[in-house]
């Protein structure tokens, strides 16, 4: 065989190993983005499986509160749907949830015996510590997301991204960029 056959045939194999390896590349990272936004909504139903009975502790001491209960139960609802239809609407949503959240623990700043109630302090906790998880997922899965779509926009990986279908997919951002930029007000 000529030179130039040996020539085309190892032209032909380099781009077949170029090939597998953009390939599995591209599939690792969408695993990867898959994986930590299962992470996230494993969190935010564990944030959700909480609410209930954090409700039920100040209800006992807030019985009149009744439209911040429902307001949170709402919210709470939408936040689950939500994540099902991606990170836009689960951003929105948690925004919202957010908002009702503090209406919550805004109540119970009113009753100086609810927030001595051990119950209530452990719940607030574990909410705490949920969210805390939730903040760390959300920025796993932002990472993957910026991994993936870096791959997906450079040479050579985005020609087989395109011919493979490989999508970019959307960040997890939190739609009320004024309340980030505003500094929070402390008095004593």
């Amino acid at each position: 065989m000529p030179i130039w056959g040996w020539i085309i045939i190892a032209v032909v194999g380099l781009l077949i190993i170029m090939t597998i390896g953009i390939y599995n590349g591209l599939i690792k990272l969408r695993v990867r983005v898959d994986e930590a936004w299962s992470d996230i909504t494993v969190q935010l139903k564990r944030r959700a499986d909480l609410i209930p009975n954090l409700i039920e502790t100040v209800k006992g001491y807030a019985k009149h509160e009744k439209g911040v209960f429902e307001e949170v139960t709402k919210a709470r609802a939408a936040i689950m749907s939500a994540a099902k239809e991606g990170p836009a609407a689960a951003a929105k949503a948690e925004n919202q949830f957010e908002g009702a959240l503090k209406s919550l623990f805004a109540v119970a700043e009113n009753y100086p015996d609810l927030k001595a109630n051990q119950n209530f302090m452990q719940l607030q906790g574990e909410i705490t510590d949920t969210e805390d998880k939730i903040q760390a997922s959300r920025r796993f899965y932002n990472g993957g997301v910026r991994d993936l779509n870096t791959k997906i926009q450079t040479f050579p990986s985005n020609i087989f991204a395109s011919i493979f279908g490989f999508k970019q997919r959307e960040f997890f951002e939190v739609e009320d960029r004024a309340a980030i930029e505003e500094a929070p007000k402390v008095s004593f």
